[in-house]
Order: structure tokens, then sequence, then C-alpha cells
């Protein structure tokens, strides 16, 4: 009765974001060849990286996440995508968002720009409506839901802490699930 109480309750949290966030659905940033423009940076987020081997990442995360028995979480975004910036500004530089993050997840950070894509590693995920964007793994690296981070933003240019705490109480919610015996 417990679990399928929990389950209600991620469902009335996500419908109510997903009525919160009509307005954003299209705000999301999307790769631009322009002139570039200096955007803020986070002082302690790790890059996205085109260099780097996503595959290779991601079985680097299921081997931690066999000890540590966290979900794994791929960060979807790029350098150019003002809202990954400013997502990682507020995922990292906030010191208590900070901890519920590592809390939770083994962060791989998952490129996507002009310089690489990650098409191939992206193909085995759901297709993604704009950047940044989540997938939530479970420890031994199977998909457990796709999200889009509009849900988490405060309507006008920024993130909004409540529904970003709300998030991480739903992650909560799906470890009790994923992990009940």
């Amino acid at each position: 009765m417990k679990k399928i109480l929990s389950l209600i309750v991620l469902a009335c949290f996500l419908l109510s974001l997903n009525i919160l966030a009509q307005d954003n659905k299209n705000t999301q940033a999307k790769p631009v060849t322009q002139k570039k423009v200096e955007m803020p940076q986070s002082k302690n987020a790790p890059k996205f990286d085109p260099t780097r081997d996503s595959d290779k990442d991601l079985k680097d995360a299921i081997a931690i996440a066999k000890t540590n028995h966290k979900f794994i979480l791929l960060d979807c975004g790029g350098e150019w995508c003002i809202w990954c910036k400013r997502l990682d500004i507020f995922l990292y530089d906030n010191e208590e968002l900070n901890k519920m993050l590592m809390d939770r997840f083994n962060v791989v950070k998952v490129n996507y720009s002009q310089d690489n894509k990650n098409e191939k590693f992206l193909s085995n995920y759901p297709k993604i409506p704009g950047y940044p964007h989540f997938f939530i793994l479970d420890p031994q690296g199977k998909l457990i839901m796709s999200v889009d981070t509009s849900y988490l933003e405060d309507g006008k240019s920024s993130y909004n802490i409540d529904n970003i705490k709300k998030f991480f109480a739903l992650i909560d919610n799906l470890k009790d699930f994923y992990t009940r015996k």
C-alpha cells in the first residue's frame, strides 16, 4: 500500500510540474553557430567536454554505483547552452543543492555540441526535446526516467530551488521503490 501511495504521489508531482511548466516547453536553448557570447560559468561544475568518451564514463559510473548504490544521472548538454550553465551554477555552486545532488547521484556529463553530438551514445535513450536534459539510471545502468529540466525552471531566466528540492524528493521516493525487498 505504501508503494502504491508513493507512486500516486510521484504521478501527482510530475503532473503538477507539467502544468507549471507549460509555458517553458519552448524555451530550451539550441546549439548556435553565431558569434560566441560570454555566459556565466559555474565555479565548481565539471564541463561538457566533447573529447570525453560517454560510453566509458557510463561504464565507470556503473562500476562506482555498484558499490555506493546511487542512481546515475546523465546530464546532457553543452558549453554553448545558457540553460545548462544556469543549471550548473544552481546545482554545483549552491552548497545545499550540491550536497543533495552528490548524495543521490553519480553524475555523468554527456556533451551535445557541434564538435560531438554523441549520437551513437544518446541513441540508446529517448529523444531529447531540449537541453539541458537528464536521464536517471539505476545503479546497473538501466533507464528509470527521462527528465525535461524545464520543469525545474522558475519560468523566467533561472531555476526554482523548490522545484529542484521536489525533484530530489522524487528521486528519494524512486530509490525507495527500486530498492524494495
